[in-house]
């Protein structure tokens, strides 16, 4: 049954006469949303400018098949119209990039100038997500220690990200030499 509130609140929407809200509203029984979708179907209305997503397919196999519902195919989508398998495409995809970018750039320890170890970023990274009660103490120990750290490849190898390193090495080596200057002056 349709109801008045129905019919003005379709006319008011899409800009039509009160007659074409309601046979809009009487082929669909009363659903607002699904009257819009034909509407603009048949041309009778705009779709929204920013874009939108329908599909009438799964409603109308749906109807025909209501007995089989193995046959029954439903996607979920988010506020934006974006399907969940299309968002689980970006992250997989953003992953891989990650994981590219990670295994292109190496982190290097370095102690008088030389190489002692590097490794992948993306190494250093799963050791600092899974093990940070080890990986980062030891950091800090190995600054005290004279060590310096280095970023080397195509993304990471810029010399503002070294520069960062090199002046907390920096600070590391003059925090060591207050101490050092306080302690012997007791």
């Amino acid at each position: 049954m349709v109801t008045l509130q129905q019919v003005e609140e379709l006319r008011k929407y899409a800009n039509i006469t009160f007659n074409e809200a309601k046979e809009a509203l009487e082929e669909t029984n009363g659903d607002i949303l699904q009257a819009i979708i034909n509407l603009e179907k048949k041309g009778r209305i705009k779709a929204p400018k920013d874009g939108g997503f329908y599909s009438s397919k799964d409603s109308y196999e749906n109807s025909q098949n209501s007995d089989d519902i193995g046959n029954v195919h439903q996607e979920f989508y988010d506020e934006s119209g974006t399907s969940f398998s299309e968002i689980l495409n970006k992250i997989i995809s953003f992953s891989k990039r990650a994981f590219d970018k990670g295994n292109r750039n190496n982190f290097e320890v370095i102690k008088d100038g030389k190489r002692i170890m590097s490794i992948p970023v993306t190494i250093l990274v799963i050791l600092i997500i899974f093990t940070f009660w080890i990986t980062i103490p030891i950091m800090i120990i190995g600054l005290f220690m004279g060590y310096r750290y280095a970023f080397t490849g195509p993304e990471l190898g810029k010399e503002t990200v070294n520069r960062a390193m090199d002046s907390v090495s920096s600070a590391a080596e003059n925090l060591k030499k207050e101490f050092k200057g306080d302690k012997n002056n007791d």
